[in-house]
């Protein structure tokens, strides 16, 4: 039989949810002011003040920023490099993580304490430039996908993973004539969902935040991404603010800021949805089970 709750369960309830809902607002409210700025009239927006609704809509800063004609290039540019940097990204890390995950491979601690190494030490930035260009891969697109092809963090934790499949399903599937190629395609990857669809999040969300590497890389302004075109297209704003004319006062840069962070955020958190049913299983593999 269920209890009466108390008076001081219901105070105790009513206090916690009254601080997740503060919470809650204190993490939400950033972006319904990012959003309302971007949609409200320059004029009002230098009154200055928050602003969580348009007062005034206006459309003048996506205007803006749509209003050169390579911003839609650089955006397939950006889905081209998720695309098939996330495609690249699963495929490498699952055909290294598999094998480091069955003990019967040979030398897999020297290879596991190897990737450890990468994950505290690095070569250093000239030393990194110098390999890509010693590859021929500067100002190719391959230049933001093949170099960070492999994540350690996420390898070690996906073999992790791998190693918690039961033995008896990879002995199941050799019987019925697999080798271990097949024993991954056809066992190891569909019983992967959660874990492929969560490291696929975190490559693609890193995919396409594409900045640094795009600027060290890619010289030629056509190739692109849309976050350093986007970064272009505020600079250039902001210095055209500093014009005398009235219609370039008319332009607000924190506006166009708003409106850059809305258009490089969006597409990103679409893909989200379809992820979720997976998210919350894949963000804690490889944990220590009580």
């Amino acid at each position: 039989m269920v209890q009466d709750r108390t008076l001081g369960n219901k105070l105790f309830d009513g206090i916690n949810y009254t601080i997740l809902l503060l919470v809650g607002l204190v993490t939400v409210l950033p972006f319904i002011y990012i959003l309302a700025v971007s949609f409200t009239d320059p004029h009002e927006v230098a009154k200055g003040g928050i602003i969580l609704f348009p007062t005034k809509f206006s459309l003048t800063a996506y205007t803006y920023i749509f209003s050169t004609n390579t911003l839609l290039r650089s955006l397939g540019i950006s889905v081209y490099i998720t695309v098939l940097g996330t495609l690249i990204n699963l495929v490498f890390t699952s055909l290294l993580a598999y094998p480091l995950s069955r003990p019967t491979f040979r030398g897999r601690n020297v290879i596991i304490l190897g990737v450890l190494f990468t994950m505290l030490f690095n070569g250093g930035l000239i030393p990194t430039y110098f390999v890509v260009k010693g590859l021929g891969l500067t100002n190719t697109l391959w230049s933001l996908m093949l170099p960070v092809a492999i994540s350690g963090f996420n390898l070690i934790v996906l073999k992790n993973f791998f190693q918690q499949i039961p033995d008896g399903l990879e002995d199941s599937a050799k019987i019925d004539g697999c080798n271990d190629l097949g024993v991954l395609l056809r066992v190891v990857i569909p019983l992967s969902a959660p874990a492929l669809a969560t490291f696929g999040l975190f490559y693609a969300v890193g995919h396409w935040n594409t900045f640094f590497n795009a600027i060290m890389y890619i010289n030629d302004n056509k190739s692109w991404p849309v976050q350093v075109l986007l970064r272009e297209i505020v600079i250039l704003a902001q210095t055209r603010i500093g014009d005398t004319s009235t219609d370039e006062q008319l332009i607000q840069p924190l506006t166009i800021r708003m409106a850059v962070i809305v258009f490089a955020t969006i597409p990103i958190m679409l893909i989200y949805p379809f992820l979720q049913k997976h998210f919350a299983k894949g963000v804690l593999l490889g944990s220590v089970k009580g």
